[in-house]
């Protein structure tokens, strides 16, 4: 099956992402577009020259009208956060960009799946379902899947555990008001509370979890990371590809991604992460786990601070 890309935007995000579906076989064609053609067309080239190695893939730079037929299109343009720069901060300039960008793609590919990658994701893709006239099924934004990667990449740490052992999840914005509902955090199926207690030998020395420090962690990484090196980009583009390479399998896949809300947990029109079904047409429904008085509260607050930016946003 062709399984075509095109992705908006071909700075180090979205050239990270084409250069991973390339070399993991997950899009057969990949289409890059940016108002920069010089460096799409590098990015595309320089790809292209190692794909003799790797599974066939057509890999070129284009313009809109390239992007006709596409499966999936992934947006990535806008400002990059600088360090210091909290995410909302980019908001009306990002917004801007993907008002100038909606109309110009929807119309060479009305059938796509979008994923909205630019920061703030949970904005952006809020004002993509409000203009784009996509339906909201087809729209899919990147929100927390990364903050759920670094969790569980630190839990494990912790733990000294495989990774996909661990099932915990970041809620809410991907931003400072992002939380950790621990009641639904599992090891394999135990209460990742009840770990400690149901191993029934010493088979490794494992400390007890500090669970400040794991959200600290976790809430931290992207601002440490650029203050570091000035950008992320190679763990979001994992990411990104995990959510392609799950709408192009056979089987459905549940994530934290951004949807709109329509009164789930008492939340209404915005977008932010909670679980999502994901699937080869989109977001094929939300799931809503039982969390606690407290978790519902920290939903809550996160889902207005996303609405009071919202609200003096220009859409």
């Amino acid at each position: 099956m062709s399984n075509k890309v095109t992705i908006i935007g071909a700075g180090s995000v979205g050239s990270t992402i084409a250069y991973t579906m390339a070399i993991n076989n997950i899009a057969s064609e990949i289409v890059m577009i940016d108002v920069n053609t010089k460096k799409a067309l590098g990015e595309a080239m320089d790809i292209r020259q190692g794909t003799p190695f790797c599974s066939p893939i057509s890999i070129y730079a284009g313009s809109y009208s390239d992007a006709e037929n596409s499966d999936v299109v992934i947006i990535t343009s806008g400002i990059a956060r600088k360090p210091g720069q909290s995410r909302l901060e980019l908001v009306q300039t990002n917004v801007d960009i993907i008002k100038s960008i909606a109309p110009e793609i929807v119309k060479y590919a009305p059938n796509a799946v979008y994923i909205i990658v630019s920061n703030p994701v949970d904005i952006l893709t809020y004002v993509f379902n409000k203009i784009s006239g996509i339906p909201e099924s087809r729209i899919i934004g990147s929100g927390t899947i990364l903050d759920t990667a670094r969790l569980r990449s630190r839990i494990s740490e912790y733990l000294s555990i495989s990774q996909k052992n661990v099932h915990a999840y970041v809620f809410g914005e991907h931003g400072d008001s992002s939380f950790i509902p621990w009641s639904i955090a599992t090891v394999s199926g135990v209460p990742l509370k009840e770990y400690h207690s149901s191993l029934t030998s010493e088979y490794t020395i494992t400390p007890e979890l500090d669970y400040e420090d794991i959200e600290k962690y976790m809430r931290t990484s992207g601002g440490k990371i650029i203050s570091r090196k000035g950008a992320t980009y190679y763990a979001v583009s994992v990411s990104v590809c995990h959510i392609v390479k799950c709408i192009f399998s056979s089987m459905d896949t549940i994530m934290t991604v951004s949807t709109m809300m329509h009164g789930e947990y008492g939340i209404d029109d915005v977008c932010l992460s909670t679980l999502s079904v994901v699937g080869r047409r989109g977001i094929m429904s939300n799931i809503k786990p039982a969390l606690t008085e407290e978790e519902v509260a920290k939903l809550q607050h996160s889902a207005n601070v996303l609405k009071d930016v919202i609200a003096q946003v220009n859409i």
